[in-house]
């Protein structure tokens, strides 16, 4: 049997500490036994979960021998890690454990050193701040879950239950996965990624520097089919000029944040109208319906009629 350890630090949230639990404690194979056994470890035998304390049956010696770590996330992410934590995650990974962070979980398993030139993600909300923090780390916010092999990290609260499932189908394939799927009344499967989540005033959109006013320009003549070269003239400087500028102060290109503050308002008016999606797309300035459906998927991680179902 696979035993998976459930690791319940400080602080830690139940959401995330209850999901593999549920998930895995639900599996069952096709003669009806149980594939998991599952334990909740702690560094200390009382640990805090915000609205109470729980009492773990475990100490870290349960991480000696489980196959599977589930690192929960918690309330406080980024803030210091025992150092017997980070070496009981370091020691198993090295005789090959597999370890897999949920929401702000990934905080924890960054400061091992473990995701260093690895792809990770995390919840949106904490995204800079882990970026910062951790800059080895190739983190991708617009994904549900990133699989590396033996280390796997999964963005916010439900990416939980995604990643739990996305275990069971690797470990006992996808029928089994699929039964586990409709116990937790969840999609084997969700379309998009973490991106469709996001709120759209939280994109960013730098403010407080020398292309404020130009943003601001922008932003309310985005429905118009501006190019390049009026974007320039507006910001009274070459295109080499402001191209430059505008990545210094922004982190991408004048075009590239246009489209970005387009598919913006998009996501507002596809939660608040019931405006056709192709009129939406011409609304907010892409000339051609195929060409606002392409970079709303490549923005968002779905459909505009996938966002819709979802969010209006």
């Amino acid at each position: 049997m696979h035993r998976i350890a459930v690791l319940a630090l400080p602080n830690v949230v139940a959401f995330d500490l209850a999901t593999p639990l549920e998930v895995f404690g639900r599996v069952r194979l096709e003669d009806g036994s149980p594939p998991y056994e599952v334990r909740v470890c702690a560094p200390e035998p009382e640990v805090s979960a915000g609205a109470f304390t729980l009492r773990a049956p475990h100490g870290l010696e349960a991480l000696t021998d489980a196959g599977t770590i589930i690192v929960p996330g918690c309330h406080d992410a980024g803030r210091g890690v025992s150092p017997d934590v980070l070496d009981a995650l370091r020691a198993a990974n090295a005789r090959g454990a597999r370890i897999a962070s949920i929401c702000a979980g990934a905080f924890t398993l960054a400061a091992t050193g473990l995701l260093d030139g690895r792809r990770a993600t995390t919840h949106w909300v904490g995204a800079a701040r882990f970026a910062e923090m951790f800059p080895r780390v190739d983190l991708d916010p617009g994904v549900l879950y990133v699989d590396e092999g033996e280390l796997l990290t999964s963005a916010g609260a439900a990416a939980g239950l995604d990643l739990c499932l996305h275990l069971v189908r690797r470990d006992h394939g996808s029928a089994v996965a699929a039964q586990a799927a409709r116990l937790s009344v969840m999609p084997l499967e969700r379309e998009g990624g973490q991106a469709q989540f996001i709120v759209p005033e939280q994109l960013p959109a730098p403010r407080g520097s020398q292309m404020e006013p130009l943003l601001i320009w922008l932003e309310e003549s985005a429905g118009r089919d501006l190019t390049l070269d009026e974007i320039a003239a507006r910001a009274g400087m070459s295109t080499r000029t402001l191209n430059r500028r505008f990545r210094e102060q922004t982190g991408t290109t004048p075009l590239q944040w246009l489209h970005l503050a387009r598919i913006r308002r998009a996501q507002h008016l596809l939660e608040t109208t019931a405006h056709p999606v192709d009129r939406i797309g011409s609304q907010v300035g892409f000339g051609s319906p195929t060409a606002f459906r392409d970079r709303f998927k490549r923005v968002v991680g779905t459909s505009p009629q996938s966002y819709r179902r979802s969010f209006r």
